[in-house]
C-alpha cells in the first residue's frame, strides 16, 4: 500500500522535474537568441553603417585626387589615385559577409558594378591625358566620371537607408523576443506555483494525513492498551474474591431448591436468583478472560478454512433474519494463530455485526494479503475483515467502544471487544474498525501472514 501510495508522488514529482527542465531550456533559448541579436547589433549592424560611410568617403577622396591631378599635374597624384582606387575596391571585397539583409546585398552588387565602371572612365581620363601630355580633360570623359561618382554616392546614400530599415527591424524583433521572453517567465512562474501547490496538496493527502491518522490511531491503541492492562491486574484481583462467594451462594441456593420444591412463589425466587447467579459467574468468567486471557498456541491455519468454519456456525441461525453470509477469500492465504482465539473472536464479531442489522442485511468475511506495520516493522500481514450493512456505529458510541464494561445492550457484559483486542494483541497484530452512518461497519484483524510448512 506504501508503494502504491508513493507512486503518484514519484510521477508527479518527475513531471515538476521535467516541467522545470523544460522552462529552462526554453529561457536558456530565448536568452541566447537575444544575446546573439545583440551581438549582431553591437558587430555587424555598425560595421554595416561604416560600410556606406567608407565607400562615400573614399569615392569623395579619389575625385580629389582626380581634381588634384588635373590643377598640378603630378605623377604623385596619378599613383595616389591608382592605389586609393584599389585599396578601395579590396576593402569591399573583404566586407561583403557584413550585409545580412537581401536589400543591402542588391545594393552592395549595383556599387561594384557602378565603381567598376566609375573606375574605367577615370582610367580612360587618365590614359587619354597622358597621351595628349596635358592635363585638359576631355569634357565629356571627365563628366561621365562626375556622374558615375554622383552614381555611387548615391547608391551609398541608399545603402545606408538599407542599413537603418534593418537596424529598425532588428529592434522590432529584439522587442518581440523580450516581450516573448516576459510572457514565458509569467507563465513559468504561474506553472511553477500551480505545480508546487499541487504537490504539496497531493503530499498531504497521499503522506501527511494518513500519517497523522495512523498517528492518532496508534495513540489511541497505546492508551487502550495502558488502560486494559492497569485494568486487567485489578479486574484479577476482584474477580478471584467475587468467584469463591458464589460457589458458596450457589450450592446454598441448590439445597434451598430442593426444600422450597413445595412452594411456588418462593421456588420462583428461588429461580430468579439462580439466573441472577449464572449471570454474575458468566460476567466473573469474562472478567478473567479479559484479565488473563490465556497465552495463543499459534499454528498454521487456512485463512479460507476459518473463516468457512464461522459461517457454517452461523448461516442457519442468520437465514432467519434474512441476513445473507459471505465468505471472499483467496485460497493458499495463511496465518499462525491459536485456531480456537481467532475462531472466537470472529464469532464475536459476527454476533455484533448481526446485531447491528437486526434484519435483511448481509455480513461478509473477507481475507486478502497486505504489508502492514506489526511489531514495529513492515511485513507480510492478512486481513480478516468482518463487514456488514447495519447502521454503523454512532460517533458517541465509537469513542467507548473497546471500553471494559462499556455496552449498548441490555444483557451484555461489556468485555467482548475488550476481550478480542486482548487476544489479537497477544497474537502480535492489531484490531481497527471503520464505519458509517446507515451504510454498514467493517471489523479488520491484522495478523502476520505464515506459510504452510511454518511450525
Amino acid at each position: 500500500m506504501k508503494s502504491r501510495t508513493n507512486l503518484p508522488l514519484v510521477g508527479f514529482a518527475l513531471a515538476v522535474a521535467a516541467m522545470a527542465v523544460l522552462i529552462g531550456w526554453t529561457e536558456q533559448t530565448t536568452w541566447r537568441q537575444v544575446n546573439q541579436l545583440r551581438k549582431h547589433y553591437g558587430t555587424v549592424e555598425i560595421e554595416s553603417f561604416r560600410f556606406a560611410d567608407h565607400v562615400e568617403a573614399g569615392v569623395r577622396s579619389l575625385n580629389d585626387t582626380l581634381l588634384r591631378y588635373d590643377l598640378h599635374d603630378e605623377a604623385a597624384d596619378r599613383e595616389r589615385f591608382q592605389t586609393e582606387s584599389r585599396e578601395l575596391r579590396e576593402w569591399m571585397a573583404t566586407r561583403r559577409h557584413q550585409l545580412t539583409t537581401t536589400a543591402e546585398r542588391t545594393l552592395f552588387e549595383e556599387i561594384i558594378v557602378e565603381y567598376e565602371r566609375y573606375l574605367t572612365n577615370a582610367n580612360h581620363l587618365l590614359a587619354e591625358a597622358e597621351a595628349a601630355g596635358t592635363t585638359g580633360y576631355s569634357v565629356r570623359l571627365f563628366d561621365r566620371v562626375e556622374a558615375g561618382s554622383a552614381r555611387l554616392l548615391d547608391l551609398g546614400e541608399q545603402l545606408d537607408a538599407a542599413h537603418r530599415a534593418s537596424l529598425g527591424e532588428f529592434v522590432l524583433n529584439s522587442h518581440g523576443a523580450m516581450v516573448r521572453l516576459e510572457w514565458l517567465l509569467r507563465v513559468s512562474l504561474f506553472l511553477l506555483i500551480a505545480l508546487g501547490v499541487s504537490l504539496a496538496v497531493l503530499v498531504y493527502r497521499g503522506m501527511i494525513a494518513p500519517l497523522r491518522i495512523q498517528l492518532l490511531e496508534s495513540r489511541a491503541l497505546l492508551e487502550r492498551q495502558e488502560k486494559l492492562s492497569s485494568l486487567g491486574v485489578l479486574a484479577a484481583g476482584v474477580a478471584h474474591e467475587i468467584r469463591n462467594p458464589l460457589t458458596a451462594l450457589k450450592v446454598r441456593l441448590h439445597g434451598l431448591k430442593k426444600a422450597l420444591r413445595n412452594d411456588p412463589a418462593l421456588h420462583e425466587d428461588v429461580e430468579v436468583i439462580g439466573n441472577e447467579i449464572s449471570r454474575l459467574e458468566r460476567i466473573v468468567r469474562d472478567f478473567l478472560q479479559f484479565a488473563r486471557p490465556s497465552d495463543p498456541e499459534p499454528e498454521p491455519v487456512p485463512v479460507e478454512s476459518l473463516l468457512r468454519e464461522v459461517r457454517d456456525l452461523f448461516a442457519s441461525e442468520l437465514a432467519k433474519n434474512s441476513i445473507q453470509f459471505e465468505v471472499d477469500a483467496p485460497g493458499g492465504l495463511w496465518t499462525s494463530v491459536d485456531r480456537s482465539q481467532i475462531k472466537q473472536v470472529l464469532i464475536n464479531l459476527v454476533r455484533n455485526a448481526a446485531e447491528g442489522i437486526g434484519s435483511d442485511g448481509t455480513i461478509t468475511l473477507r481475507g486478502r494479503a497486505e504489508s502492514a506495520t506489526l511489531g514495529g516493522r513492515s511485513r507480510p500481514a492478512v486481513a480478516l475483515e468482518v463487514g456488514d450493512t447495519g447502521k454503523g456505529i454512532p460517533p458517541e458510541v465509537q469513542r467507548r467502544l473497546f471500553d471494559p464494561f462499556f455496552t449498548t445492550k441490555e444483557q451484555g457484559t461489556g468485555l467482548g471487544l475488550s476481550i478480542a483486542a486482548r487476544i489479537i494483541q497477544k497474537h502480535g497484530g492489531s484490531l481497527h474498525y471503520q464505519t458509517q452512518p446507515q451504510r454498514g461497519t467493517t471489523f479488520t484483524i491484522v495478523l502476520p501472514r505464515a506459510e504452510p510448512h511454518e511450525s
